[in-house]
């Protein structure tokens, strides 16, 4: 998993923002619930999060880990580059966006206008 590229692509959302929270985290948000975090400066590490079926299998893996603070709410963290490829690192971040954005309300969604998979 490319950092790096993770952060480009969680840019590309419809609605999707980003801030600084706890000091030192880039939060990725979409109707201002988190879909996505990373350390600022050079990512080592990324947290999102994933559905519950799928929860237990990606912790399961060397280098990734039940979120701290968030797993209640089946999130994971990839604290290791390499326990993801770009291409499936790419497809859990852009569910964790649909996730999250179909939680948020009907016209919420309207206005945001995302069409998402």
């Amino acid at each position: 998993m490319n950092f790096d590229a993770a952060i480009a692509l969680c840019r590309t959302f419809p609605g999707a923002t980003e801030s600084t929270k706890w000091g030192n985290d880039l939060v990725f948000s979409v109707g201002d619930k988190m879909f996505a975090v990373t350390n600022l400066g050079e990512a080592t590490g990324m947290s999102f999060k994933v559905e519950d079926e799928r929860f237990l299998e990606l912790t399961d893996r060397p280098g990734i880990i039940p979120a701290p603070y968030l797993a209640r709410a089946k999130w994971v963290y990839v604290e290791d580059a390499k326990a993801l490829g770009d291409e499936e690192a790419a497809q859990l971040l852009r569910r964790s966006y649909a996730l999250v954005f179909g939680k948020l309300t009907k016209k919420v969604q309207r206005e945001i206008g995302g069409n998402v998979a």
